[in-house]
């Protein structure tokens, strides 16, 4: 029986009550009334889930099943220290932003069971109808609360943790605008009397813990953006796919794939009598309460018929990483690793029926050991061969760029190419001076090509005032990939240093890469995602990277790892960018 039951929804229900005494029960009117009261007395008005401030094994909890993501880590930590001073934890709202593949999605399931809450997982991905969120009125035929009501029923709890998934991919429609309707939901201040359509009184959200996904932010309606803490999730680089990897990918598709099983301890009927006695022990003295002993790591095993020498070694799983799977994620490495453990498993069971298999399936070496030589013949040709398009020096006009995308950082080759003017019949040259731009790109990175247009003529009549190379020349400039479509302001610098490099017939750096946005008065401006951006440095084996001046606190923040061996400049205006692409020292004093 519910004793803390608001005053309005007591009401309702009474309401309700009195007018279902005086139905029919063959009446249509009776169904709706009796799945009315249903739906408000089922749901959890003062039903709490005991919650766990135990920050250390909250925080082993955390470090169970996911790698790294440190920052949500430290949230979730940090809620737990607060509810341990407070004896509660309100509700929060948190969005997590990334990539595909990093364990947005998996990480909330995660913090649940840290916290000791209840779990409901709902997506919004292509939703246009608002009662999906508010709920139906009850005058529809098979009206139904929102997903927030039911989300509420079916945990039996009014403080689990809610994970609205895919929420940068909402809708609209003429059915309203879901967006819309999460403002009050997500609202710490207006969520404390949550109504829904169906229901029609108040419900305290407050109490319950809200998480967000999202691949990009810009999509998101700034209302709705400002509501929630915004956590960004950059990719994973090559050190933290390989500790994924061993610690995490490989023992699960080995499980999956019944090439390990768990090893369980059996326990012997003294010891359980044993333990059994200290608990009884235990209750009649009522010691004080002690912290739950942290889980013991899982231990695998080969199981009967299984070669104990097969295994898939680290450097298989460092070509996977550089030459099969270059993605921000972990989700198609594991896909690649679940298909070598899946070819392992024919394998082991065809030798042992003592059946022939084709000759692309069976067993090529004596070993059971995958490494980087014998990769290929469990997942085909690697879809990458080279880290650059020019391996050597890249030729006069190209000049590499770093970009992030939703996939996460990637390197690209700015390409520029001169048209010489012919004359015409009275031996005028043709054309004026114009700029062709191809390669997909959007409105942004026009607008981008344009500007770097305007201030490589301006720079190149300061450095060389006899160079008339764009006066006879109209330039082409094309980003490779075209099948792709690319936009963002982050190659300004690069668009420049590729058209100044064609005029002065001069290459840059061989091992140059560089970002940033460019003003028409030859500002670097900053730029984000930098972490993702020096990860695609080191994947192409560039040693030298030009940043912003305005995005040097961005870099001091990276792990040391990723800085090393790397040699970096911070460019306040483009003479700095000139100088370092050109090893130019004494620009302008001549």
């Amino acid at each position: 029986e519910f004793v803390e039951i608001p005053a309005e929804a007591r009401t309702a229900i009474e309401s309700e009550l009195e007018k279902l005494a005086s139905l029919e029960k063959n009446s249509a009117e009776f169904n709706v009334t009796r799945t009315y009261l249903d739906w408000l007395t089922d749901l959890p008005w003062d039903v709490s889930t005991p919650e766990n401030y135990d920050v250390s094994r909250a925080r082993h909890c955390l470090d169970a099943n996911h790698y790294g993501l440190d920052d949500v880590k430290d949230i979730v930590l940090q809620f737990v220290a607060v509810g341990r001073l407070r004896g509660s934890v309100q509700g929060k709202i948190l969005c997590l932003a990334g990539p595909p593949g990093v364990g947005k999605t998996s990480i909330a399931a995660g913090v649940a069971e840290a916290l000791g809450r209840k779990f409901y997982r709902f997506s919004v991905g292509g939703l246009s109808d608002v009662s999906e969120i508010r709920g139906h009125r009850r005058t529809y035929v098979g009206a139904m609360p929102g997903k927030l009501i039911q989300c509420l029923k079916t945990t039996g709890t009014n403080n689990p943790l809610v994970l609205i998934d895919e929420v940068d991919k909402l809708g609209r429609g003429y059915q309203g605008d879901p967006a819309s309707a999460l403002l009050e939901l997500l609202d710490p201040g207006q969520n404390s009397t949550f109504r829904d359509t169906y229901l029609d009184v108040p419900f305290d959200m407050s109490k319950v813990l809200f998480m967000c996904t999202a691949n990009v932010l810009d999509t998101i309606p700034g209302p709705l953006l400002d509501r929630m803490e915004v956590v960004r999730l950059s990719g994973y680089d090559v050190p933290e796919k390989l500790a994924i990897a061993e610690k995490y990918l490989i023992p699960k598709s080995m499980l999956e794939s019944g090439l390990r099983e768990k090893l369980v301890e059996e326990t012997s009927e003294a010891e359980e009598q044993e333990e059994g006695s200290d608990k009884s022990s235990a209750t009649n003295s009522n010691p004080a309460p002690e912290a739950e002993p942290e889980p013991s790591p899982e231990l695998y095993v080969t199981p009967e018929g299984v070669p104990p020498s097969l295994s898939i070694h680290t450097s298989s799983v460092e070509s996977l990483v550089r030459w099969y799977c270059r993605e921000a994620g972990v989700r198609s490495l594991e896909k690649h690793i679940q298909r070598i453990c899946r070819k392992l498993a024919l394998q082991v069971v065809a030798e042992r029926e003592n059946t022939p298999l084709p000759a692309r399936t069976a067993r090529q070496t004596d070993s059971w050991t995958v490494t980087d030589h014998n990769l290929d013949d469990y997942v085909g040709k690697p879809p990458f061969t080279t880290d650059r398009m020019f391996p050597d020096a890249p030729p006069h006009g190209v000049v590499m760029g770093l970009a992030w995308t939703s996939m996460g950082g990637s390197a690209l080759y700015v390409e520029a190419q001169g048209i010489h003017r012919t004359a015409d019949h009275e031996g005028r040259p043709r054309g004026g001076g114009k700029l062709e731009i191809t390669g997909q790109l959007k409105d942004v990175m026009r607008e981008s090509a344009r500007i770097a247009h305007t201030v490589a003529r301006s720079f190149l009549h300061r450095y060389q005032q006899g160079n008339s190379y764009y006066d006879d020349h109209d330039l082409h400039v094309h980003v490779p990939d075209g099948a792709t479509p690319k936009d963002g302001p982050s190659a300004g610098v690069t668009l420049v240093t590729a058209m100044l490099g064609l005029a002065l017939d001069r290459p840059v750096r061989s091992d140059l890469a560089m970002t940033g946005e460019v003003s028409l008065s030859g500002l670097v401006l900053p730029v984000g995602g930098i972490k993702e951006k020096v990860m695609a440095a080191r994947r192409a084996g560039i040693a030298c990277i030009i940043f912003p001046e305005q995005n040097r606190r961005d870099y001091e923040e990276l792990p040391d790892y990723l800085k090393e061996g790397l040699e970096v400049h911070f460019a306040q205006d483009y003479k700095t960018v000139f100088e370092v692409a050109f090893c130019e020292d004494d620009l302008f004093d001549k």
